[in-house]
């Protein structure tokens, strides 16, 4: 059933339509650990048009519904009614009804929920016209997520800190496909952290993803969770070989996993390589 709160009375009724999208970590490096307990980090994070859909709707009561993939967890701790309260604390909003169709995998590393939760502050700021500027939306969506800011700009960046700081990266990958593998392993933050100990980023990402071709990144750009979570995810390393195997010019795993993503220099078709219950989606950067 839905999340119904009573709140005040509805005047004009506006509907507005979001497509939250994915994103990719090409190399990650997990270079320290901070004093409020998470870990400095290094990574270029860069879109993907794998998409969930979110309508916002104004209504009578503040309601949440979804749809698709299974969400787990209290609905009241989703992260877009989380971004709606947020935005409601400072701007006494009228109610909304917030659906939420659920198709980027959760806990797979590609930044679904920090997505919905960015988009839903777009989605309000424009349907109440609330005016609100990149740096103010990124400021609210950093309080919601490490990643979430990432997704107001939504360009490739490169990201630092604990992944709220973000600054520009020349990098253009329009041309290749995609093809991203998610065996449906969940691996936890806390299980992904703990199977590493920090170091010392051994090279410069951005130099590196802006100088050298694609095809030069496969000996170079690393994700730092990969070498202890494919030791005790064995199908994770399956995945990438299988990828590489079929012609990608690179691939990695994204975030703290497990889906594995291959970038080819054209279209392929690939689904036949994987296990029926896995989930592949592909598609052109």
């Amino acid at each position: 059933m839905p999340f119904v709160i009573p709140s005040v009375t509805l005047h004009q009724k506006i509907d507005m339509v979001y497509f939250p999208n994915a994103k990719i970590n090409i190399g990650l490096q997990v270079t320290g650990k901070r004093a409020d307990g998470f870990h400095e980090l290094i990574s270029c994070f860069y879109p993907v048009p794998w998409i969930d859909i979110i309508e916002v709707i104004e209504e009578k009561t503040l309601r949440f519904s979804c749809s698709g993939l299974p969400i787990p967890g209290n609905v009241e701790d989703n992260l877009c009614l989380r971004a709606y309260a947020l935005l409601n604390r400072d701007f006494k909003l009228p109610p909304v009804h917030i659906h939420l169709h659920k198709n980027i995998p959760i806990g797979a590393g590609l930044g679904g929920g920090s997505s919905d939760a960015a988009f839903t502050l777009k989605a309000i700021n424009q349907v109440f016209q609330l005016n609100l500027d990149l740096d103010r939306l990124s400021h609210y969506a950093a309080t919601l997520g490490s990643d979430c800011t990432f997704f107001i700009l939504n360009q490739p960046a490169m990201a630092t800190g604990r992944g709220e700081a973000l600054q520009p990266l020349h990098l253009d990958l329009s041309d290749k496909y995609i093809v991203m593998i998610f065996p449906n392993i969940h691996i936890g933050t806390a299980e992904a952290y703990g199977s590493l100990s920090p170091k010392p980023a051994a090279y410069r990402l951005q130099e590196v993803l802006e100088s050298m071709p694609l095809s030069h990144w496969k000996s170079r750009v690393s994700n730092d969770f990969e070498q202890a979570l494919f030791t005790r995810y064995p199908t994770l390393r399956q995945c990438k070989d299988s990828l590489y195997g079929a012609g990608a010019e690179y691939t990695a795993m994204t975030g703290s996993g497990s889906t594995i993503y291959g970038i080819f220099d054209g279209k392929v078709k690939l689904e036949h390589l994987f296990p029926k219950d896995y989930t592949v989606w592909s598609g052109f950067l």
